[in-house]
């Protein structure tokens, strides 16, 4: 069974950045395909930002330019979130996907273990 722990999250300006952060608790390439998803209330969930088994990143178009996603080897992923903007208020979840995979899917149904999320609220 895979743990997924995400943290990072809080209340910031319109403009400013957060880095979240999606801790494993195993350390192996067949989870290595991480997506990050956020959920604002009375929406569905939305994948943002995913990185594949080989290290290949890809963003929803509403995000691009101004999230990154990395990793620090297999144990932690992080989505680097900059030029904040109130849509962006939502929980913030990272996703594991078990097997080995080129590329990596925004699709929440493609996922197979989830962290318990994170609160990102932008306001001023």
């Amino acid at each position: 069974q895979l743990q997924l722990v995400e943290s990072g999250g809080g209340l910031v300006q319109p403009g400013g950045s957060l880095r979240l952060s999606c801790a494993r608790s195993r350390f192996t390439s067949d989870y290595a395909n991480i997506g990050w998803f956020r959920q604002a209330p009375g929406k569905e969930r939305e994948g943002v930002s995913c990185i594949s088994s080989i290290g290949s990143s890809y963003y929803a178009d509403s995000v691009k330019g101004r999230f990154t996603i990395s990793r620090d080897n297999l144990k932690t992923v992080y989505l680097q979130i900059d030029s904040l903007k109130p849509e962006d208020t939502a929980v913030y979840y990272c996703a594991a996907r078990r097997g080995v995979f080129t590329v990596c899917s925004l699709s929440y149904t493609s996922y197979d273990y989830w962290g318990q999320g994170t609160q990102v609220t932008v306001s001023s």
